[in-house]
């Protein structure tokens, strides 16, 4: 186990590697930073342009292959990956973004999975009795609606909240509060934040695995090993609880962990409405500053969630199938 494990943590790190790289260089053909520059009063001369981008590895005035290895070579012996157009670290840039994406899309993920899981077995075991078609009905409305909809809909319902009780108890913007301390009150102040971002995409993201969890449930009670377990004298639920769900679980939670690198950096829209200075955001905003290291950045960020979940996925087909363990 530990040595395969390690055999595909090697060959995810050389394919980061490798994706990082090609990045670096498609970036170069479709950015650039010089842009950043252009109609600003006074007007700055190509010279002048070029002794600041210079600096920054990012003029065009020095050879690809120069700038790339510069490029390179700071991240392989100092963990640098450079600066921005106007002067910005992107260490320091995606070292603060990780952290409030983490808060919002583990949790938000965490729920998701458990809801979608428990809403897909709950359904699958009674199929087309009034439960099973509430829920599928409920989750075919909550699929269809747009992220940006449901987000502000949020908003306008923790708005009305906040005046009935005539507190504040649910922030629409931003994801902490300035000045508080203390672990009780930072840990509410969080909560308060967090509330409304997560429900929007559990709202939004729950139903994919709802649905795929009751099909792959629905084939799996009708094999022959549960038919064969409900002959010896097990019930219905406890033939799903202890062989249909274990099997039906694997592409469920191996879909999940391919899930995380992409809601990292794709929960753009809830971000922006809720005014979360995350991995999303961060990306948006490299492409339209032309911002070449710190598009590449999130693209690595991206590789290594991407790799991360790949290995999760492993772990989790060994841990939920016996014939991948012993194999």
């Amino acid at each position: 186990m530990i040595k395969y494990l390690l055999r595909r943590l090697l060959g995810w790190v050389l394919m980061i590697v490798l994706a990082t790289n090609i990045t670096y260089f498609l970036a170069w053909l479709y950015l650039d930073p010089e842009n950043n520059y252009v109609g600003r009063r006074p007007p700055l001369s190509p010279e002048q342009i070029d002794a600041l981008l210079v600096p920054r590895n990012l003029s065009e005035s020095v050879p690809l292959i120069e700038r790339w290895w510069t490029w390179f070579s700071s991240i392989l012996f100092r963990w640098d990956w450079g600066v921005g157009p106007t002067g910005e670290s992107v260490n320091e840039q995606v070292a603060y973004r990780v952290w409030i994406s983490a808060e919002l899309v583990l949790g938000a993920t965490i729920i998701t999975t458990i809801l979608g899981i428990a809403l897909g077995v709950y359904t699958a075991s009674r199929q087309y009795k009034l439960a099973d078609r509430i829920g599928q009905g409920s989750s075919i409305i909550t699929m269809n609606i747009p992220t940006v909809v449901a987000g502000f809909a949020l908003v306008l319902l923790a708005i009305n909240f906040n005046s009935a009780v005539g507190t504040t108890v649910f922030y629409v913007t931003g994801s902490s509060s300035q000045g508080v301390e203390g672990f009780f009150p930072v840990l509410i102040d969080v909560l308060q934040h967090l509330t409304l971002p997560t429900l929007g995409l559990v709202l939004t993201g729950y139903a994919s695995i709802h649905f795929l969890q009751r099909s792959l449930l629905l084939d799996n009670i009708k094999a022959d090993y549960v038919r064969t377990a409900r002959a010896k004298g097990l019930t219905k639920q406890q033939a799903i609880r202890k062989h249909a769900l274990r099997t039906s679980l694997i592409p469920v939670t191996t879909q999940v962990a391919f899930t995380i690198p992409a809601v990292f950096t794709g929960a753009v829209l809830t971000e922006t409405i809720f005014n979360w200075n995350g991995m999303g955001r961060y990306f948006i905003q490299t492409l339209n500053n032309n911002d070449i290291h710190g598009v590449v950045a999130v693209a690595a960020f991206g590789a290594l969630m991407t790799a991360i979940g790949a290995i999760l996925a492993d772990v989790a087909v060994v841990v939920l199938d016996p014939r991948v363990r012993v194999s």
